[in-house]
C-alpha cells in the first residue's frame, strides 16, 4: 500500500492542503535535504466553526480526486494562524488517520535560527517558508507572500530568519476600500489597460495593481540594502502570479512553496526519528 503525506496550511483566509508522496522524495537543489513529493493541492475557505468531521468530508473528496485511499495518509503535518483550527485538525489527524499531527510552531527547532523576538511571536507559516526558501534557493533570500496579508520575510547570508515587514494584503485591501466607502464598487483583481484609469473600475484597479507594485519595490530594496550582494526574491500565495511579474523584482514563484517548507520539515523530523 503506498503511504501518503497530508500537509495543511490554515491561513485566515484559506486552507490549502497538499498531497506529498514521502517515499518520492527529491533532493533540494541548494542543501540536498529530502522533500518529499507534492502531487496535488487543493484551497477551501476558512470557516472556524466547521467541526473536524466537517473537514473530513471536504478532505475525502480532494483524497478521492488523487485516487487516495483515506488509510495510505498515515502522517499529518500543518502550520496554523487561526488557533481553533489547529485543534480542529490534531482532532482530524487523530479520529480519521490515526497518527498524531506534526504541528509546526515557532517553539520548535526547525534548523534555522530564529531571531525574530519574542521567537514565538512570527507566524508560523513564515517561518516554514523560510525553510523552504533556504532549502530551495538558497540565502541571502527574501520571502514575499501574498495572503490575507502581504509578509516580507529575510533570511540572511548566514542561514538565520532574522524578521521582515507586514502590510495588509491585496484583497484586504481592496474589500476594506469597499466596505468603508458608500460609492466604490467591489472589483475584480485584474490588471487596468494603463495606470491612468478611465473609469471607477480600472482607477480602483490601478491604485491597488499598481500601488502594491510600488510596495513589493520599495521593500524589496530595503530589504536587498539592508542584506547585502546575491539576494534572492521568492513569492508565494494567491495572487504571486497577478503581482510579482509587474514589479520585476521577484527571481522565482513559488506557489506551494509552504506546502513543500512542511513536507521538507516532516522529512526531517521523520529522518532524525529514525537515526
Amino acid at each position: 500500500m503506498a503511504m501518503r503525506l497530508l500537509a495543511v496550511d490554515i491561513g485566515n483566509t484559506n486552507i490549502t492542503m497538499g498531497l506529498l508522496d514521502p517515499n518520492r522524495t527529491v533532493p533540494c537543489p541548494m542543501s540536498r535535504a529530502p522533500c518529499p513529493t507534492l502531487l496535488g493541492t487543493w484551497r477551501i475557505r476558512t470557516e472556524v466553526g466547521r467541526t473536524a468531521d466537517e473537514h473530513f468530508g471536504a478532505l475525502r473528496d480532494f483524497l478521492a480526486w488523487h485516487g487516495c485511499e483515506v488509510s495510505e495518509v498515515q502522517g499529518v503535518v500543518l502550520c496554523s494562524v487561526v488557533p481553533p483550527l489547529t485543534t480542529v485538525f490534531a482532532e482530524l489527524a487523530q479520529k480519521f488517520f490515526g497518527t498524531d499531527a506534526f504541528i509546526v510552531t515557532g517553539a520548535l527547532d526547525l534548523g534555522i535560527r530564529n531571531a525574530y523576538q519574542p521567537p514565538e511571536a512570527v507566524g508560523a507559516d513564515r517561518l516554514v517558508n523560510a525553510v523552504a526558501a533556504r532549502h530551495l534557493y538558497g540565502v541571502p533570500c527574501i520571502v514575499v507572500d501574498f495572503g490575507t496579508a502581504t509578509t516580507f520575510d529575510a533570511i540572511d547570508a548566514d542561514g538565520t530568519y532574522l524578521g521582515g515587514a507586514i502590510a495588509p494584503g491585496i484583497t484586504t485591501a481592496a474589500e476594506a476600500l469597499f466596505q468603508r466607502t458608500a460609492q466604490l464598487p467591489r472589483v475584480a483583481l485584474t490588471q487596468p489597460p494603463c495606470a491612468i484609469g478611465r473609469t471607477t473600475t480600472e482607477s480602483i484597479q490601478s491604485g491597488l495593481l499598481f500601488g502594491y507594485v510600488g510596495l513589493v519595490k520599495e521593500l524589496v530594496a530595503r530589504f536587498r540594502a539592508e542584506l547585502g550582494e546575491g539576494v534572492k526574491v521568492i513569492a508565494t500565495g494567491g495572487l504571486a502570479s497577478l503581482i510579482a511579474p509587474l514589479a520585476g523584482v521577484v527571481d522565482a514563484i513559488n506557489p506551494d512553496l509552504t506546502l513543500l517548507g512542511l513536507g521538507i520539515l516532516w522529512a526531517q523530523r521523520n529522518k532524525q526519528g529514525k537515526a
